[in-house]
């Protein structure tokens, strides 16, 4: 056998690998070799032939959450356009409709960045700490702007005025 060779081996701890039977680590055998082990953690076991478990079909998840992506995103823009064309007049159902809007596009935004690049099954730490971050500060958010259109001039007002700047 090479030195090169690649060898399936248990580096997990016997308690760990009691928890996560599916799971086993990879060990590169070469003289060069700083780091012994595959990048990224463990690797599950079997092969690319394995059928992969899918989770229960639901209608609601995927293409009504991608409609209202859709619809929120395509909203934005008659929504702001109304609020230029009404600035300087006081419109507070309009400031709001636009400031949850704005809000929850970019929630959005966030959202599908964390859950692609910080999954819980690759960060289990990291993942849902940085996913209750987002949801934290999409709630403070929303509480301030809702506190600048009610006691302030408000979002199309303030638009307006660093436009004109």
């Amino acid at each position: 056998m090479s030195s090169s060779s690649l060898i399936l081996r248990s580096a997990l701890p016997r308690a760990l690998a009691r928890r996560t039977p599916n799971l086993v680590a990879l060990k590169v055998r070469h003289e060069s070799s700083a780091y012994p082990y595959v990048p990224g953690g463990p690797v599950y076991k079997g092969t690319v032939n394995d059928p992969t478990s899918f989770p229960p079909p639901s209608r609601t998840h995927g293409s009504y959450h991608w409609a209202f992506e859709r619809l929120l995103s395509a909203g934005l823009v008659p929504l702001t356009a109304a609020a230029f064309v009404t600035s300087g007049t006081n419109y507070p159902i309009l400031d709001g409709i636009l400031g949850i809007s704005l809000v929850m596009h970019s929630h959005i935004g966030f959202d599908s960045m964390v859950v692609d690049y910080l999954h819980k099954r690759k960060f289990p730490i990291l993942g849902p700490v940085v996913t209750w971050t987002l949801r934290t500060a999409t709630v403070g958010v929303l509480v301030g702007v809702y506190q600048f259109n009610t006691n302030d001039i408000g979002l199309t007002e303030l638009i307006t005025k660093v436009w004109a700047a």
